[in-house]
């Protein structure tokens, strides 16, 4: 007995460099787990389902199920001349639509239909937007509303930036198009390098920033414009420094919306990270590369923008109004980014687009 506890091998000690090895790993697998959750935006509150807003617009139902909330304005659509559909801009909605007098509109027989972009207002998110997926609702939308073979559209802002998607993919559809303060891509292909570098730096530097993160880094677009650790995107956080002269005497009148709230009831991530990640993201094609949608003369795309826009850069528009010589281009050399809804400018912006008059 005594001898073969002699022979008996020693235990072992205890390895301490593997019991470090394995807290290190529970470690980083912990904190990459709170990282990950970190990032990850929340469910969207779709509209309608349990927990989530109430239905209160009118909504028509798309081919995939998703749901538009729209609103109409201006004379019936039974006895319309002219049908606009309006796409509004960075955090909008339906009630943003462009303010015509109803004067104008009886006077020339104008109806228009105003819609929540996906993920806006009372609209269900896209799970998958693009530049393309925007401009084939547009057109479902029009086919559901009944709308006719042909529409004109005026799209402001972000919804200016749609204007392109819609001349490349639906221009059978299109009787004139208004381009309005449109948000560019920095990265566009046939940009001369010394443009987008001129445009870019015009942006203030926690915006280069923000549109830099949604276009090389998207999965991290939620996280940087939710974070406290420094400044994220201005435009979200409505920067008073982003305003021009005219802009600051306007914002008293755009910042009054009561239905601001409704805006981004289904999560921000849904309606405006996800506005940013397709804008500035990796399109497959340039707004430089379009041919004349109206060639044969029937129709015009007009572009306005305001030279004291210090939301949106006009240099990229100047540009594009150059290489494109079949757009018409008006340049506000006053006005600032929210012009659209300067006195008169929404009569303005319909009469040049619909009976040429500038």
């Amino acid at each position: 007995m005594a001898e073969s506890a002699a022979k008996r091998p020693p235990t072992p000690a205890p390895a301490s460099g593997g019991m470090a090895w394995k807290l290190s790993l529970a470690l980083f697998v912990f904190l990459a787990a709170l990282l990950y959750r970190q990032i990850q935006p929340p469910a969207p509150k779709i509209v309608g389902s349990p927990g989530g807003p109430p239905v209160t617009a009118s909504r028509t139902k798309l081919k995939d199920g998703r749901h538009l909330a729209y609103l109409e304005s201006g004379v019936p659509k039974e006895k319309a001349k002219y049908k606009i559909i309006f796409v509004h801009g960075f955090d909008s909605c339906r009630y943003d639509v462009l303010q015509v007098s109803p004067e104008l509109a009886q006077e020339l027989g104008v109806y228009l239909l105003s819609f929540d972009r996906p993920g806006y207002g009372e609209s269900d998110p896209d799970p998958a937007p693009s530049e393309k997926s925007i401009a084939l609702d547009i057109e479902e939308l029009a086919d559901n509303l009944q709308l006719g073979p042909k529409f004109h559209l005026v799209g402001f802002s972000m919804g200016g930036e749609i204007m392109w998607s819609c001349l490349k993919y639906i221009p059978h559809r299109l009787s004139g198009v208004a381009v309005l303060g449109p948000v560019g891509n920095y990265w566009w292909s046939g940009l001369p390098s010394n443009v987008s570098r001129d445009a870019w730096y015009e942006q203030l530097p926690r915006d280069q920033w923000a549109v830099w993160v949604s276009r090389h880094l998207p999965w991290l677009t939620y996280w940087w414009n939710t974070q406290k650790l420094f400044p994220a995107s201005s435009v979200i956080a409505y920067n008073p420094a982003l305003l021009s002269q005219e802009d600051a005497k306007l914002m008293k009148k755009f910042g009054m919306r009561t239905y601001m709230p409704m805006i981004r009831q289904q999560g921000e991530h849904y309606c405006l990270h996800r506005d940013m990640m397709v804008g500035f993201g990796k399109w497959g094609w340039s707004p430089l590369d379009l041919k004349d949608p109206f060639a044969g003369g029937q129709g015009k795309v007009h572009l306005w923008h305001g030279a004291e826009d210090h939301i949106v850069p006009v240099i990229l528009s100047r540009y594009i109004s150059e290489r494109l010589p079949w757009v018409v281009y008006h340049e506000l050399p006053k006005s600032g980014h929210l012009f659209p809804i300067a006195q008169e400018m929404a009569d303005a912006i319909v009469k040049s687009l619909l009976v040429g008059e500038h």
